[in-house]
């Protein structure tokens, strides 16, 4: 079969399927069996599929429809315009995680860094690959995504800069830092039965949910978060969009100072920013 000819039946399949964004979806599975880019797709349309890529191209597709994210199945992600391996051991980065990154950029480049929660490494990778002079800590508590966070950190050349700890928050974690940041689980126990099939079957529960209200990885972090920050130290931590009024409570109530909720690119609360008082 052709090139256009198999694009065309991964995108009628994946469309018959339900799958929103199928033209797209095929065309990132097939540009990835083939190993070519997504945009030599349309400069190569008479190029023969081999019945080996066509069983590889037929089985991501299957994969798909049994909705799989794309991510997962590629094994890889774009954030922040790098590459980012995800595997199921960790969350698959969000765009409006991009959010944090923005928020962060407009501060005073930090010298020292602490990611809690890393999963795939995203924000403390990101973080360094933009100020070339920083250093990080990343924390989380799965071995298996410290081992994806690692190999992101080798393939974005920061590695060198980059400290992985096994730490539940700031258990293992000592010294001080200017930036504090975290995508921590904060679905509700009650939300977890309203997510996609891709997110509630192919991401870690661990980093979706911690039960209850899914306010305690907040409740954590407000605690101990004076005691690792510099003075006039900023943190930066995601949320979901209903709960920019209870972490601002939770912040203010631990003695951070100039609380702030920021809106991801849809208008909805995505961030909260504050800071350690200077004295």
């Amino acid at each position: 079969m052709i090139l256009s000819g198999a694009l065309a039946m991964g995108t009628t399949r994946l469309r018959e399927a339900g799958i929103d964004g199928a033209a797209r979806d095929a065309q990132l599975l097939l540009a990835q069996v083939l190993r070519i880019e997504v945009m030599r797709l349309s400069l190569e349309r008479d190029m023969q599929v081999s019945p080996a890529d066509m069983l590889a191209y037929e089985d991501m597709l299957d994969r798909r429809i049994a909705r799989e994210p794309v991510s997962k199945i590629i094994g890889r992600r774009q954030f922040w315009g790098r590459d980012f391996t995800v595997t199921r051991d960790v969350l698959d980065p969000r765009p409006e995680t991009e959010t944090l990154i923005a928020e962060a950029l407009t501060g005073a480049p930090p010298s020292r860094i602490l990611d809690l929660g890393t999963g795939s490494g995203i924000l403390a990778i990101t973080l360094l690959a933009e100020w070339r002079e920083a250093f990080a800590v990343a924390t989380d508590l799965s071995d298996p995504a410290l081992k994806v966070a690692a190999r992101n950190a080798t393939l974005n050349g920061v590695d060198n800069r980059l400290t992985f700890l096994a730490s539940d928050w700031f258990a293992q974690v000592q010294g001080r830092f200017d930036l504090i940041v975290s995508n921590p689980p904060y679905i509700a126990a009650d939300e977890m039965p309203s997510l996609a099939p891709e997110v509630l079957g192919f991401d870690p529960q661990m980093a979706l949910t911690p039960g209850g209200d899914g306010l305690d990885p907040y409740r954590k972090i407000a605690a101990g978060a004076l005691a690792h920050m510099d003075p006039g130290g900023r943190i930066l931590v995601e949320i979901g969009f209903r709960q920019g009024r209870a972490v601002s409570d939770i912040f203010e109530a631990a003695g951070l100072e100039d609380v702030r909720i920021h809106p991801d690119m849809d208008g909805r609360d995505r961030v909260i920013g504050a800071r350690a008082p200077l004295s």
